[in-house]
């Protein structure tokens, strides 16, 4: 299993970060320094992806301008020597090979990694969330990556959350089979916690093989009257062989306000030009409350 393609579903409504993703995607919300999508696509990048299809709708062509090269502005970089500010701005463009297409009706994530099938044809492929972020030393979707070429496999990334916080999640069943990698063997869409398999979560991480596009063809509308990417994958773990990774690394939900918070804290910490003056003012704001 050689993972040379991605896909990032970034179609959602963001309606957890309304009123600011009325007219700017979630996605390139900003967040120490750039958008949120750009670390995703780093990330996919850094693992070895070449080729990354992004799943975007009519609001948001956004996303494609912020990926693409920028003759004006990099002429008047070039021209007002800013070197550093024009390479900065074209690196963006030349991350991947970046293809975009439209789901035209919001019907579900299931829904828009369907829309993938012609890009990814017969190869296996990665899945990134587009508003999930993760820290980690080694690329977490690298880490799918190598467990699922290990064991010929689909895999999902996993990490244990609380009773309470697993009906925002899909639970997993699970079967050890070596530190951090399990067999995945069932799984549940947001269940009530007599439902619950295993407090292992699916977090916004996925290698998959091209079997999953005839099975999510015959998936009906289910949570929330869409086409959930977990009943397909309860169907393709059940099918052909699927590993799940409790992976190395920190997750972040930024599509939503606490999470975005949340992650712009620990990576502006972080970064050279903000990490020493947000510590000072973290202190100062201490010692006033």
């Amino acid at each position: 299993m050689n993972v040379k393609k991605a896909v990032i579903p970034a179609a959602g409504w963001g309606t957890r970060m309304l009123p600011a993703t009325k007219s700017v995607p979630k996605e390139l919300l900003f967040l120490a320094g750039k958008p949120v999508l750009q670390y995703i696509v780093e990330e996919a990048a850094a693992a070895g992806i070449e080729d990354i299809l992004i799943v975007t709708n009519r609001g948001k062509s956004a996303i494609d301008d912020y990926f693409d090269y920028y003759p004006e502005l990099e002429g008047r970089l070039s021209a007002g020597g800013h070197l550093d500010e024009l390479e900065t701005v074209r690196s963006v463009a030349d991350l991947a090979n970046l293809y975009f297409v439209r789901q035209k009706e919001i019907r579900g994530l299931g829904h828009a990694i369907l829309r993938a099938k012609g890009f990814v044809g017969n190869e296996p492929f990665a899945v990134l969330l587009g508003d999930d972020i993760m820290r980690a030393e080694t690329p977490v979707i690298g880490q799918l990556i190598r467990a699922a070429e290990t064991y010929s496999a689909s895999a999902v990334g996993v990490q244990e959350v609380s009773t309470a916080a697993l009906s925002r999640y899909s639970s997993v069943k699970v079967r050890k089979l070596e530190d951090r990698i399990y067999r995945a063997e069932d799984m549940v869409e947001k269940p009530r916690p007599e439902e619950a398999f295993s407090n292992f979560a699916i977090l916004g991480r996925y290698v998959l093989t091209p079997d999953i596009f005839p099975i999510l063809e015959q998936t009906k509308p289910g949570y929330g009257g869409e086409i959930q990417l977990t009943d397909g994958l309860k169907a393709l773990c059940k099918a052909s062989p699927m590993v799940a990774v409790d992976f190395e690394g920190r997750r972040y939900d930024t599509g939503n306000l606490l999470g975005h918070l949340e992650a712009t804290m620990d990576f502006s910490l972080d970064h050279p030009e903000t990490g020493p003056w947000l510590r000072e003012y973290i202190r100062k704001k201490a010692n006033e409350l």
